[in-house]
Order: C-alpha cells, then structure tokens, then sequence
C-alpha cells in the first residue's frame, strides 16, 4: 500500500480502518472560519481528524504576509506527530470541492519529506456516489513519531519573486479562477487582478466534469503549453494565498512532472504592498 497522489474512494474504502492509515478532512470555508468543523461534526469519513485549514495547515498572518503562511517546520512537525503519524502511515486527504484544500496538506506531507500520502480523488462526492458511510465521532490517535524534515528548496519568498520576474528568470503560474485572474472579479480579493507576467492556470482545469482528476496526459499537455522548455527549477505555482496552487502541483505530480516550487504568500501577500505592480485584463 504506497499511495502517492490520488486515491479512489473504492480503494480508499477496505483500508480506511487499518492502523498505519491516517485519513484527514481538509475541508475549509473562507467566509466562515468555523464552517469546515462544523461541517466534519455533522458527518465525515469513517476514522478522518480533522485539519483546519487557518490553525494546523498555516500559522497566523502578519502585517507582511499572504493569508496562509505555512506553519514553522518544527510547530507543522509536532502537529503531524499529534495526528498519530509515523513515517510508514499513509496519509489521505480529502474535502468536498474536488481536492482544492486536501492539496494543501498533500503538499504540506511532501513538504516535510513524506512521500505515502494521497488525496480522495472527487473527495466526498465520489465517496457519497459510492454509498459508504459516514461517521460523526470525533476521531483521536496516541502521538505518532514521524521525524521528517521540511525542505525549505521547495519554496520562494516574496523578494525572490520581484527579482526573478524582473530578470524574466521564472514562469509563474497563477491556479485562480480566471474572472479573478483578470480582475473582472472585483470582489473575491481585496486589489483585483493578477502579477505582471503570470500565467493563468486555474486549478479547475485539472478536473473532468465528474470532478475527478483529468488523465496524466491531458494534464501534461495543458502545463507543458506554459512551460515549454522552461527548466522546472524555473517553475514557480501560485494562487491568492498558497492554498490552490497545491492543487497543481498535485496535478503536475500526476501527470509526472518533477517537484516545482511554490510562493506561499501568492497574490494576498503581493498585494500588501500597493508598490508592487498589479495587472488587469479589461
């Protein structure tokens, strides 16, 4: 059992009780902070914790940051050891929007150097199609003793951003819905628009019309017509606060493509500042 990206509901089903799984509910509402726990008490997944989005998968936000910022390594370590996570359990994530926040926390794993952790592929829809049950009872495991270490490779803060773009140096690639994008949504963020020079990639786009994850090859052709022949260390995800861009590096993971990095602050963060630059498409 080695579940690295994705996983089917019917997959998910005959292991979920097993003691070296460990399944999570990612599930998040930005308009109301207590709406993804109240939403895990009314009925989750058999054996599923619960993962808040705005206390274990970021720390709080500053003056200067995006609306997410990752935890310390150290704090997002003792919180996985708390989970009653070891370095054989297999992580799965899900939530009920198609994997756009368990993303977060499959990333999160990779991040801290745990490869054995996957998201429900269609997340509780697929699930729900299936007929398999869900449970209500609050869901806790003796400490675990994962000792992963977080590779800080992986990301790119804010400075290195202004300066790379300037230099024409990365591809940056935006996951946000495209009304966001070009700033035809003037209510979502608080300055619409987008980075001067980013692509738009919205995360949906990784997603048949089921809701499942498109195939390998239709998700590498749609990022390489960006990428091109861009070395991958070039490559740099982003989104309005670092939580769906995680949503494409899950995709490029399936569809083969190596490990690229990710700006944690993305567009909440860039916008803090009102120097920075800002592009609309009228």
């Amino acid at each position: 059992m080695d579940y690295n990206t994705i996983i089917s509901a019917q997959e998910l089903k005959p292991i979920i009780d097993q003691d070296n799984v460990r399944v999570f509910d990612c599930r998040f509402n930005l308009k109301d902070p207590q709406g993804g726990l109240k939403s895990y008490q009314s009925g989750h997944l058999p054996m599923a914790q619960f993962a808040d989005m705005d206390t274990q998968l970021s720390s709080a936000m500053t003056e200067t940051s995006g609306r997410h910022p990752l935890p310390d390594a150290d704090v997002f370590l003792a919180q996985l050891q708390s989970w009653g996570i070891n370095n054989d359990t297999q992580v799965i994530a899900y939530d009920d929007i198609s994997g756009a926040f368990a993303a977060r926390l499959w990333w999160m794993m990779r991040w801290m150097g745990h490869s054995k952790v996957a998201v429900l592929n269609g997340g509780m829809k697929q699930w729900d199609l299936q007929g398999f049950p869900l449970d209500q009872e609050n869901v806790e495991y003796a400490a675990g003793n994962f000792s992963g270490t977080a590779n800080m490779e992986w990301l790119v803060d804010i400075g290195t951003v202004q300066t790379e773009l300037e230099a024409n140096r990365i591809t940056l690639i935006d996951a946000r819905a495209a009304d966001r994008f070009t700033g035809r949504d003037k209510n979502t963020d608080p300055v619409p628009g987008h980075i001067p020079a980013a692509h738009n990639l919205p995360f949906s786009g990784n997603l048949a019309s089921s809701g499942l994850f498109e195939t390998a090859d239709v998700i590498n052709q749609r990022f390489a017509n960006i990428i091109q022949d861009q070395p991958l260390t070039n490559v740099v995800n982003m989104c309005g606060s670092g939580v769906t861009a995680c949503h494409n590096l899950l995709a490029q993971a399936i569809a083969g493509i190596p490990p690229t990095k990710i700006f944690i602050g993305s567009w909440s963060q860039w916008i803090r500042d009102p120097s920075r630059p800002v592009s609309c498409i009228d």
